[in-house]
């Protein structure tokens, strides 16, 4: 079995690695939070959690508070399941002698 079997590509890139991150430590986490903590656009925060929702390794609550928008996410369990498996699998690429 290669090394890299479970390196999983939907966390390839930077911005869905730091939302899973966030939201691995956290209950959930808002837009705004996220797009601080991450430095990201609207925009790239946007299409990375859209990313992330078609997996079903997140999901996406949208609410009012005090009658202004606001969205939420939060992760599924099959995303920590995976998330899991994917940070296991680069500690044993970066342990690997």
């Amino acid at each position: 079995m290669s090394i890299i079997n479970n390196i999983n590509k939907v966390f390839d890139h930077r911005i869905r690695l730091g939302i899973m991150s966030v939201l691995m430590v956290n209950e959930f986490a808002d837009f705004k939070t996220l797009k601080e903590l991450l430095g990201a656009t609207d925009g790239n925060l946007a299409s990375h959690t859209k990313a992330l929702e078609k997996a079903e390794y997140i999901k996406i609550e949208k609410q009012f508070i005090e009658r202004k928008p606001n969205t939420r996410y939060s992760t599924t369990k099959l995303g920590q399941a995976e998330f899991k498996k994917h940070i296991n699998a680069l500690e044993k690429l970066i342990n690997k002698q």
